[in-house]
């Protein structure tokens, strides 16, 4: 059975394709769209945040109409030896927030929920189901792939949202709160250990522990413990309104080519973290999506086979200027050791503002660059020597529990 042909069909409904569906809704809303998400809602189960600098005002239009949180009296970091006060504004959108976003703003048809893919090729997408969607373009915007083409650690969280008893006393966002105990949760070893907490509401709030560890496990129940014991600790009890997990690559290496010849698929073009759009340290996204939907939409009337050029280029650029951000991730995770890598961040946030401000953006400039390594530097230079000569362990593993 063959459904309605399409201009352009996005496969996946995160962060990457759901912006590029309203990207490409707006800039040519005479388009026939296809966003086609396997799960029951758009993005999934997440959470998004992001500075007001990282945005272009296009890219902050763009997102604009979506209810997001922001905060404008900055937010907090804090370490064993270090706290600060960063005056910068400060956004969160929740998934349901994005889900309730875009099915308000696209069209009805667009929106293809609980539709597994089957294949996707050059000229279209089959679902589980046997239906096939022809389409001018296709866009794959499916979740990462592990690869042993790619070298790295993970970066492993689980975050809750309560509805306290009673007012909290957060006044701001806290980004890193890596004052607690640094050793991963059983059986991972050492790891660079954060919380991170987001006062929603007055009775609302978010919090999230987050650790960078050598190997993807993902200890619920520890995690879940540490949770309690860090809301406990801050009198904050009530009950849980939502949670979620992740494991996302930090990626510190790898041969770029060889990872795309392996995953690509003739005149399907990619986004997202499949196709290497990410930032290879924070696993931030953002800006990194919203600059691609834009340029998509700028190139809304390539054919298949030339948009897949066009993002394969932009993807292939992307790997090169993120090159600075790699050589710090072989840095934190084998040339300082586990409960060391807290080191690494206490002396980045006592940088100046905006150096870490463009750091996050993936932005930063050669000043940016020499000021981060120039310094006493928070690793064994004997360590920092290796790592730099090392290729690292291969992003194969997948998620443990």
């Amino acid at each position: 059975m063959n459904g309605r042909m399409v201009d352009v069909a996005i496969v996946g409904g995160g962060l990457a394709g759901g912006l590029i569906a309203l990207a490409l809704h707006r800039r040519r809303p005479e388009l026939r769209l296809a966003l086609i998400e396997a799960g029951e809602v758009l993005g999934g189960n997440h959470r998004w945040s992001w500075f007001d600098s990282d945005l272009s005002p296009e890219g902050r239009a763009l997102l604009a109409e979506f209810r997001h949180v922001i905060w404008d009296g900055g937010y907090d970091v804090t370490f064993p030896r270090h706290r600060r006060q960063v005056r910068a504004t400060y956004n969160s959108l929740s998934s349901a927030d994005f889900h309730q976003g875009l099915t308000r703003l696209l069209p009805p048809e667009t929106v293809l929920l609980k539709s597994g893919v089957a294949e996707l090729d050059a000229e279209g997408v089959m679902l589980e189901n046997g239906e096939r969607i022809p389409a001018r373009a296709v866009i794959d915007c499916r979740s990462f792939k592990p690869s042993p083409h790619l070298t790295g650690g993970w970066q492993v969280f689980m975050g809750r949202k309560t509805r306290l008893d009673k007012p909290h006393d957060c006044e701001r966002p806290v980004i890193m709160d890596a004052s607690v105990d640094q050793l991963a949760p059983h059986g991972n070893g050492g790891a660079y250990r954060f919380v991170y907490v987001l006062p929603l509401g007055a009775h609302d709030i978010f919090v999230e522990d987050t650790y960078y560890a050598d190997e993807p496990l993902l200890d619920r129940s520890a995690l879940s413990g540490r949770i309690d014991a860090y809301c406990r600790r801050h009198g904050w009890e009530g009950q849980i309104t939502g949670s979620e997990t992740g494991v996302l690559p930090v990626i510190t290496g790898g041969n770029f080519s060889a990872y795309l010849d392996s995953i690509r698929i003739p005149g399907v073009a990619m986004a997202g973290a499949r196709g290497g759009f990410s930032h290879p340290l924070t696993s931030y996204t953002m800006p990194i999506a919203v600059e691609n939907a834009l340029a998509i939409a700028d190139e809304a009337d390539l054919t298949g086979h030339q948009l897949a050029a066009f993002m394969e280029a932009r993807a292939r650029r992307h790997w090169r200027r993120m090159r600075f951000y790699r050589l710090l991730g072989r840095m934190l995770f084998q040339a300082a050791e586990p409960d060391r890598r807290v080191d690494i961040f206490e002396r980045f946030y006592a940088l100046p503002q905006n150096i870490f401000q463009r750091f996050y953006a993936g932005q930063s400039n050669l000043f940016d660059k020499a000021r981060i390594l120039v310094g006493k530097p928070p690793v064994a230079i004997g360590r920092a020597m290796r790592a730099l000569a090392s290729s690292g362990r291969p992003l194969t593993s997948q998620e443990k529990a």
